[in-house]
């Protein structure tokens, strides 16, 4: 589905779901996280987060025209909020 330069596709489309039962989860664009770029405290930590202030937010996976070594869920880097970046976007789930 393609209107004004936005394209649409159906959940589920690419992959079966992974072992949470979500599709689709990784890829196309980069995506948003709620915390700020900067460094996270030395000891071991599960789910890590970032300085709840800065000037950059964190940002994960790669986008479209992003090389394999950026598109992992793993893989972040920051951006100023208020640039337009054309691969950035976000992935709503219920």
């Amino acid at each position: 589905f393609a209107h004004d330069n936005v394209i649409l596709v159906a959940l589920g489309v690419f992959q079966q779901p992974h072992e949470l039962g979500l599709y689709d989860m990784s890829g196309n664009v980069w995506e948003w996280c709620h915390d700020f770029l900067g460094s996270y405290r030395s000891e071991a930590q599960t789910n890590p987060v970032g300085p709840a202030s800065g000037l950059y937010r964190v940002r994960r996976g790669g986008g479209w025209y992003n090389g394999a070594a950026c598109c992992r869920v793993a893989y972040r880097s920051g951006i100023n909020p208020y640039d337009l970046i054309l691969s950035q976007g976000l992935r709503l789930a219920m």
